[in-house]
């Protein structure tokens, strides 16, 4: 079996096209296959299927996956055909698709990489411009991403991550349900976000009525964008937020004590968070500053009570916390106290759903890996593709599932 026969087989070529020459540089590790169809063949016209005699052909090159480690290219005389209705159009190759400067297989490994590693070090792996891999990625995502169904969504989330240094934030939503899809990322931390969300809605075989809950912190740019795209679906705060602001009123207090004279040395770390995330060193500190200093103790204990009114999502306990804040003669909780009260029905609906932000910050996570992956990405919307290759679950085509 000769050399270009061989070729054609492993292309799968079929019966339309073959391999008519071959050379290998072995210096330069490079490979170069010129294809070519059969003669007197017809082919179909791109617009309307119709077959139509060959009127001319113009030459194109396909970057293909490495035959024995060495870099190949696909060359060939792609025929033009003359259509009556649509004129002369360009046929499609089986082998890549219109426009692309890459075989189907070359770009199948292409998103393979780039789900694993940075686009820039699949780049440099490939030894091609990290350019033409966005390229690739934003075809395939961005259709994927497009033909996503949305109707089954009922519950959303929503929450706000780094996109870049100097306070440059973008909005995630998320699905509530299901796999916890990364649905929606836009620009801004605004309430924007949420009526942008809505109006995407209707290109995903969905509507705004559908959703039921919103999950968010206690922004009033969420809250007012919620009310505005989704007047009948109940709000839901997610009580991680909550907890957080607990923490800082608890850090208010232990700096108001430094300032006044006490000796707080290593309480900082040893205040923070729960007692079981702390080492035995910490936890120790931690009872002996609760017990030096009755105010400490008192905003200790407001915080840890808190936390377990949202572990039994009873209201009568939060109703009973709130008058013990309100009387605790400590003004950061007294603050806290009238922030919970103001935004009570949020809270009670997190009590009835058990509905919290906790997968989509989890997903923060992943999108940090997305983050990395576009490591020096050029704008917003390389950044918003990665993220989607990484939370979105989007069918790809190319990819086996």
């Amino acid at each position: 079996m000769e050399a270009n026969q061989l070729f054609s087989m492993a292309l799968g070529l079929g019966n339309a096209w073959r391999v008519v020459k071959s050379e290998m540089n072995v210096k330069k590790r490079e490979l170069k296959l010129w294809l070519d169809f059969e003669s007197g063949l017809q082919f179909g016209c791109p617009e309307c299927g119709e077959f139509c005699p060959v009127h001319d052909t113009v030459e194109k090159q396909w970057r293909h996956l490495d035959f024995w480690q060495h870099q190949t290219e696909l060359i060939a005389r792609v025929p033009r055909v003359r259509c009556q209705e649509h004129k002369v159009r360009q046929t499609a190759v089986p082998w890549a698709r219109p426009g692309s400067g890459f075989t189907l297989m070359m770009e199948a490994v292409i998103l393979l990489l780039c789900q694993e590693m940075t686009v820039s070090a699949a780049a440099e792996h490939l030894k091609e411009q990290d350019t033409r891999l966005w390229r690739v990625i934003d075809h395939y995502v961005s259709e994927a991403h497009r033909q996503k169904d949305w109707s089954e969504v009922k519950r959303i989330m929503v929450d706000e991550t780094s996109a870049r240094r100097g306070h440059r934030y973008v909005t995630c939503v998320m699905d509530a349900d299901h796999q916890h899809d990364l649905l929606l990322m836009v620009e801004g931390r605004s309430g924007d976000a949420l009526e942008a969300f809505a109006k995407a809605m209707h290109d995903h075989q969905a509507t705004p009525e559908q959703i039921t809950h919103v999950v968010m912190d206690m922004s009033p740019a969420y809250l007012a964008g919620a009310r505005t795209a989704f007047p009948k679906a109940e709000v839901v705060y997610d009580h991680f937020h909550i907890m957080q602001l607990a923490g800082k009123a608890l850090d208010e207090v232990r700096k108001t004590l430094r300032k006044a004279g006490a000796d707080l040395h290593g309480g900082l770390w040893a205040l923070r968070g729960n007692a079981w995330t702390r080492t035995e060193e910490q936890q120790e500190l931690r009872r002996h500053l609760c017990n030096s200093y009755p105010k400490l103790g008192r905003a200790m204990a407001l915080r840890e009570g808190l936390q377990d009114v949202f572990a039994s999502r009873d209201s009568d306990s939060m109703r009973w916390w709130l008058n013990w804040a309100f009387h605790s003669r400590l003004e950061p909780f007294r603050k806290l106290a009238a922030t919970i009260k103001k935004h009570l029905p949020g809270i009670y609906a997190y009590f009835q759903t058990g509905l919290t932000n906790a997968a989509i910050e989890a997903t923060n996570g992943i999108l940090q890996m997305a983050k990395r992956m576009a490591r020096g990405f050029r704008s917003f919307h390389y950044f918003r593709l990665a993220a989607y290759l990484k939370a979105g679950h989007l069918n790809l085509p190319l990819l086996p599932t």
